[in-house]
């Protein structure tokens, strides 16, 4: 579904990734882990387009990326940023049918599978009671769910998703993750950027961006090991558990 072939990604003077070969296939849920400054964010935009790497080639369903019209690509590939604007004057169900704007016809119209879409992704995320509150009313986990939630009315093939447990609680990071697993299941695919671990026990496949511009990835099982995890994150860790019921917890 995604393909992208020597990736190299800078800021400024300084590399943050070289030589990056990565290929999500329909169904997988990949994981990117690695310390602040890293790359983590950037290499998402990287993935969706909305930066153009340093050097190398991407490529969205056998077709370079750079050559969908913006409303096409979006209708395929939707991404999560970690931060956004927070103003908003509409209340959480407009802000949320934004998500269905790919879909349109024009820029104020509507499309006939758009409501629907809108219902069960503010259902989704345990949205529906507050759908009519205004949008600025809203706290910072609600905000976080309802970004969420319009990334899910966008109903797209590719989820590239930036810290999307940021601001939640446990039940809805737990929530959150379990949609996100739920939609690789049924066939999409999804890329998250992760800053706890045990969530990436998960996923199918580990990234891991260590801040000297390298990189390793592998199944989450041959990835998630105490030592190549001290070696990212530069810190004595003790791991609890395997498999999915993993956890990591610094050593103080």
């Amino acid at each position: 579904m995604l393909r992208a072939t020597s990736i190299g990604i800078s800021v400024g003077a300084r590399s943050l990734c070289r030589g990056l070969d990565l290929e999500v296939a329909a169904g997988e849920l990949w994981a990117v882990l690695g310390c602040n400054g890293s790359g983590k964010s950037t290499l998402l935009q990287v993935l969706a387009g909305v930066q153009s790497p340093a050097a190398g080639r991407i490529e969205f369903e056998a077709r370079d990326i750079d050559r969908y019209p913006r409303r096409e690509l979006a209708r395929g590939l939707g991404l999560l940023l970690q931060s956004e604007p927070q103003e908003y004057w509409g209340t959480l169900a407009d802000y949320v049918c934004l998500g269905r704007f790919p879909h349109t016809q024009g820029a104020f119209g509507g499309d006939a599978a758009g409501s629907d879409a809108v219902a069960r992704s503010l259902a989704d995320f345990d949205l529906t009671a507050l759908a009519a509150q205004p949008f600025a009313t809203l706290s910072g986990g609600e905000r976080q769910r309802a970004r969420l939630a319009q990334l899910w009315a966008q109903d797209t093939r590719l989820l590239l998703l930036d810290e999307p447990q940021q601001h939640l609680d446990l039940r809805h990071q737990q929530q959150t993750m379990a949609l996100i697993r739920a939609a690789t299941r049924a066939g999409r695919a999804a890329v998250v950027v992760l800053h706890d671990p045990a969530y990436a026990a998960h996923c199918d496949r580990v990234l891991m961006l260590h801040s000297d511009g390298t990189h390793a990835q592998g199944s989450a099982a041959e990835m998630l090991q105490r030592e190549r995890l001290e070696a990212l994150y530069g810190c004595r860790l003790t791991l609890c558990g395997d498999g999915t019921g993993a956890h990591v917890v610094p050593v103080i």
